[in-house]
């Protein structure tokens, strides 16, 4: 792909791609961290998914080989990996293709179609997991502060999920930091949840991604 789209996009927003090949080097340097499923990924910059479509296909190869003998772990493993990817970006057209590029990725290596429940369950959560903001304000572009779902497997076909602050994070991340004032208070008092859902199965999460007019009643 080329490296910039249009120079007004660079002198404006500062917009250049990262090649391929040093995105794949950068991710060979936590190779640990990019293969395992459960390893969250947040790309500030995620521009059209250049660094997160990389990192989901490191995700799935590590699914493919613990789980290709059950079609069923394979399918909740492969959605973990995904709920595991986040971005943030300033420019709308990119978020939308970076959402289109991981959709893709993930359909093509389970074979899905569009209407699968598997499908319309992914679309919701990357609904949550990219976000159209500034990474530097830590804002939407509407203004609002960022939030990220945290997703978790809980066994038996349920997901968890935890919605939080991006700014809480951050900070909570720096009080925790060794020698600071509030190291000692620990996570239970800074990680503390904006809202907090009830488990959820994929055919569930799959009716939060329908448009309203398709939603069964």
């Amino acid at each position: 792909m080329s490296l910039i789209r249009s120079k007004k996009r660079v002198a404006d927003h500062g917009e250049v791609f990262t090649p391929d090949w040093m995105v794949e080097a950068m991710l060979d340097l936590v190779a640990g961290e990019a293969e395992r499923i459960d390893a969250r990924f947040l790309e500030p910059a995620c521009g059209s998914g250049n660094f997160l479509v990389p990192v989901l296909q490191r995700k799935l190869a590590a699914v493919e080989l613990k789980f290709a003998r059950s079609d069923f772990d394979k399918r909740q493993y492969a959605l973990l990996g995904l709920m595991c990817t986040y971005g943030i970006e300033l420019l709308e057209d990119n978020i939308a293709e970076c959402k289109a590029n991981l959709l893709d990725v993930l359909m093509s290596y389970l074979s899905l179609s569009p209407e699968d429940d598997l499908t319309l369950a992914a679309a919701h959560v990357l609904s949550a997991n990219l976000v159209h903001g500034d990474a530097l304000t830590m804002q939407t572009t509407k203004g609002a502060p960022i939030s990220f779902a945290e997703w978790g497997y809980i066994g038996k076909g349920k997901f968890q999920r935890r919605d939080f602050r991006l700014d809480v994070l951050t900070g909570a991340s720096a009080f925790n930091a060794e020698g600071s004032l509030f190291a000692g208070l620990g996570t239970a008092e800074l990680f503390k949840p904006t809202k907090t859902y009830p488990p959820m199965a994929i055919h569930e999460l799959a009716t939060q991604g329908k448009p309203v007019a398709e939603v069964d009643v």
